[in-house]
């Protein structure tokens, strides 16, 4: 199954939002198997702001889609919901948060930056990608490597604007529960970045929101587990649409 038809009978594309030093390289099997689907890459054109990435994707996409934000690209996908929910015929949050910045965060992530200053991007990424994988990911060293070179090609500037990007987060509690789309919450059971509970909050905040959980993945999970991962998009554009959809924008009465 493709993505879903829309109103007008056109099918409805799917548009991938990736994280932090991430690319099309992570969705590789996914953009193979499901029809009409399509990954921003360019690494938000380095923006170091979420709302810049949010208008360097809403550039790219077509007048409408279904959503897929991993990580830090679920955190931009927000912010197009709360920039043009009009745009957004149904949106996927996977392994990601909602959470503002905590105690702590600033400096773990300007840590890493300041090591990829020091020693080279190889050298941040050697440190960085391991704890994102799960078990089995870790083992398979052909997945490894791609996610390796693909974190490296980001360079250290990518990585110094996304984080900067990170750590200047917009709120988002306020705008959860208006989302009227129909919204896919996942995570990988061994996510130890963005952890199954922080999923369940969100599918909590969001109305009719669906929580699936993948088993033997943890933060890469699209890359990790493509198969079942590629299955539970596919129910999410199976999802039947609302036909008009009344928007309301956050603060109106």
């Amino acid at each position: 199954m493709s993505a879903k038809s829309s109103e007008k009978g056109a099918m409805t594309p799917l548009v991938i939002l990736p994280g932090l030093i991430c690319d099309s390289r992570m969705f590789g099997e996914t953009l193979a198997a499901i029809p009409d689907s399509m990954v921003i890459d360019g690494f938000y054109g380095g923006a170091d702001r979420i709302e810049a990435m949010a208008d360097y994707a809403l550039a790219q996409m077509p007048e409408r889609c279904a959503l897929l934000g991993h990580s830090m690209g679920a955190r931009v996908a927000l912010e197009v919901i709360r920039k043009a929910p009009e745009r957004v015929e149904r949106l996927a949050l996977v392994d990601t948060g909602i959470h503002p910045v905590k105690p702590g965060e600033q400096d773990g992530r300007y840590r890493l930056r300041d090591l990829g200053r020091v020693q080279g991007m190889a050298a941040l990424v050697t440190e960085w990608l391991p704890p994102m994988m799960g078990f089995a990911g870790l083992r398979d060293e052909a997945l490894m490597d791609r996610l390796y070179a693909m974190a490296v090609s980001a360079g250290i500037s990518t990585f110094e604007a996304q984080i900067e990007a990170l750590l200047h987060r917009p709120v988002v509690d306020g705008l959860l529960p208006t989302i009227a789309c129909p919204t896919l919450v996942a995570v990988g059971r061994q996510d130890q970045w963005s952890p199954v509970g922080q999923h369940e909050a969100i599918a909590a905040a969001i109305p009719d929101a669906r929580l699936r959980v993948v088993e033997h993945a943890g933060h890469m999970m699209p890359a990790e587990s493509p198969q079942a991962f590629n299955q539970i998009v596919r129910e999410w554009l199976g999802q039947p649409a609302p036909i008009h959809v009344q928007y309301q924008v956050e603060g109106e009465v």
